[in-house]
C-alpha cells in the first residue's frame, strides 16, 4: 500500500495490488481530521482494494484556518470537490467512486452529491456513498428553544467566532468504548478542544436544515448507518439501512468485533456495486 502526503492537509492511499476495485474518498466528521483514527478507516478500505483519499476540512488537522470554525459550509464543499475530483480522475472513468462520510461529513457529502446533480456540474456522478451516523437534518432533542436560537444568530453577528456553545462533542468517553482508543484519541496532536463557535453552530444548524428538506432529491445508492429518516426519504432505488443497537457515534472505537461487523458490512457493499458496475455494459456518449 502506497501512502501520500503525511505531512499536508490532503491524504491518499493506493493498494498494492493491480486493479484497483475503484476509489473511495472519505469525508471526516466536524472537529475530526485525517489523522490517527480516520487513517484506520482509510487504511482498510485501501487494504480491501480501493484507492482512498481524504482532506482536513478548513479549520481542522492541518488545514489554514481558525479552529473548527465553519461560518459558511460552501467554501467547505468546494474544497473536497476540487480536491475529490482531482483525486478520482487520475483513475479512468470505468472504474467505480464512492464517498465514505461520518457525522458532519454525511452533510457534506449529500451537498456535493445535491451539486452534482446541478446541469452546470462538470463532476462525473458518484456510484454510491457510505453514511456512517449522517448529520442530515435537526433532531428535537438537540434543537434549541427559538429564544435561544434567535440570541445565538445575534451572538453570530456581532461575535462570530465566540465559543459561545456548550457540547460534550469532544468528549472520548462519549465516541470510544475501547481504553486504548480514547488514550490514542486524547494524544492525536491534531485533536480539537475547542468549543463550536457561534457562527458555526448557527452555520450547522442551517446546513441541517436545508438538507431536511432535500432528501427527496438525493438518489444515488446509500448504505446508511444509524439514519432512519434519510433511508425513509431518500429517492435512491438501491438503498440499505443498517442500525446497530448499543454502538456509540464512532464506530472506529468500538471493540474490535463490532469494528470488523460494522466494516466487514461496509466493504462487502461497495465491492458489490463496484462488480456491478465492472459487469454493466459501457455506457454510449
Amino acid at each position: 500500500m502506497e501512502k501520500v502526503a503525511t505531512d499536508s492537509p490532503c491524504t491518499s492511499l493506493s493498494p498494492r495490488q493491480d486493479g484497483e476495485g475503484g476509489t473511495v474518498a472519505v469525508i471526516h466528521s466536524y472537529t475530526g481530521d485525517t489523522n490517527w483514527f480516520l487513517q484506520l478507516t482509510a487504511i482498510l478500505l485501501a487494504e480491501s482494494g480501493f484507492a482512498t483519499c481524504a482532506i482536513d476540512h478548513q479549520g481542522h488537522g492541518l488545514s489554514e484556518g481558525l479552529q473548527n470554525h465553519i461560518p459558511d459550509i460552501n467554501p467547505v464543499v468546494d474544497d473536497c470537490v476540487s480536491f475529490l475530483d482531482s483525486f478520482r480522475f487520475q483513475y479512468p472513468a470505468t472504474l467505480p467512486s464512492f464517498l465514505y462520510a461520518e457525522s458532519l461529513g454525511g452533510a457534506i457529502a449529500l451537498l456535493i452529491h445535491l451539486r452534482g446533480k446541478q446541469p452546470d456540474s462538470s463532476s462525473r456522478p458518484w456510484d454510491g456513498v457510505v453514511l456512517n451516523a449522517a448529520i442530515c437534518g435537526v433532531s428535537d432533542k438537540i434543537t434549541p428553544p427559538w429564544p435561544v436560537e434567535k440570541l445565538l444568530s445575534l451572538v453570530a453577528t456581532v461575535a462570530p467566532t465566540w465559543e459561545i456553545v456548550p457540547t460534550k462533542v469532544n468528549s472520548v468517553e462519549l465516541s470510544y468504548k475501547e481504553e486504548w482508543k480514547r488514550k490514542l484519541r486524547l494524544a492525536c496532536p491534531t485533536r480539537s478542544t475547542a468549543k463550536p463557535r457561534a457562527a458555526t453552530a448557527v452555520e450547522l444548524l442551517r446546513v441541517s436544515r436545508e438538507l431536511q428538506g432535500r432528501l427527496e432529491e438525493v438518489d444515488l445508492p446509500l448504505l446508511i448507518v444509524h439514519a432512519k429518516e434519510l433511508y425513509r426519504r431518500a429517492a435512491s432505488e438501491d438503498k440499505t439501512l443498517r442500525i446497530y443497537p448499543g454502538m456509540l457515534h464512532q464506530i472506529i472505537g468500538e471493540p474490535q468485533e463490532n469494528v470488523d461487523l460494522v466494516f466487514g458490512e461496509i466493504v462487502n457493499w461497495l465491492l458489490t456495486r463496484a462488480e456491478h458496475k465492472a459487469a454493466a455494459p459501457p455506457v454510449s456518449v
